[in-house]
């Protein structure tokens, strides 16, 4: 646990974590989560409706298609877009306070919330894209989930490929092929970002470590993305 221990800096880190439908990037956020309480997950609204186990404030802020677009028109979103047919979004103050405290924030958002955030809040954000081992577990996992019908499937799937190209637009890219080894690049990643690259007596993760486990993934990775996107 890290509460208390000083940050590299005053404002707080705002860690974009993005990946194509069904390469895990939820449950990597999550865990990331109840490791590291100074982690705080943004709740974005939508327009979706509510599914089993879904708590709203939790999950995200359900909210009603006239209330998202008056909030457009206001201008109250750092984001948003349209996904699948519903309308998702970042509001900004909330965002703006809690990096200005120095609380750092995670967003589990599609490339294009992504760049959004990232436009909005450059010097705070640090980009993470989650990858699936191959272009065949992708279409599995997506096909596995019973929430959806199967042409909801088969439309995720063909975004989650065409998502696949936004790659190099992230700072760091995880392959999710072993699902502890992915979290410990995630882990690394953040911790190196918030905390620095030299081990300190208040910090008890091995920073050092950490960095190099970072720096010795980055060739892999890339190799990997750019053998996927060769494939779509």
């Amino acid at each position: 646990m890290y509460d208390g221990v000083q940050p590299m800096t005053d404002r707080g880190v705002l860690v974009i974590v993005s990946s194509p439908s069904g390469a895990g990037k939820t449950t990597l956020t999550r865990r990331l989560l109840t490791t590291h309480p100074r982690l705080e997950f943004s709740v974005s609204h939508t327009t979706r409706p509510m599914r089993a186990g879904e708590v709203d404030g939790r999950d995200y802020h359900f909210i009603a298609k006239d209330l998202f677009e008056g909030m457009v028109e206001r201008h109250e979103f750092a984001e948003w877009a349209f996904v699948h047919g519903n309308r998702y979004g970042t509001a900004m103050a909330p965002v703006d306070t809690a990096l200005a405290q120095g609380r750092d924030m995670i967003f589990d958002v599609d490339w294009q919330g992504g760049a959004a955030l990232s436009a909005r809040w450059p010097s705070d954000s640090l980009k993470i894209f989650i990858l699936p081992p191959d272009l065949d577990t992708l279409a599995r996992r997506l096909r596995q989930r019973a929430t959806d019908a199967p042409e909801v499937i088969e439309r995720r799937l063909q975004k989650a490929i065409e998502e696949l190209e936004h790659y190099n637009e992230y700072q760091h890219l995880i392959v999710n092929d072993d699902l502890e080894r992915a979290y410990a690049l995630l882990e690394a990643t953040y911790l190196t970002r918030r905390f620095g690259v030299v081990d300190r007596p208040d910090v008890a993760y091995p920073l050092s470590d950490g960095a190099r486990l970072v720096e010795d993934n980055r060739p892999a990775a890339l190799a990997h993305a750019r053998r996927l996107v060769a494939r779509t």
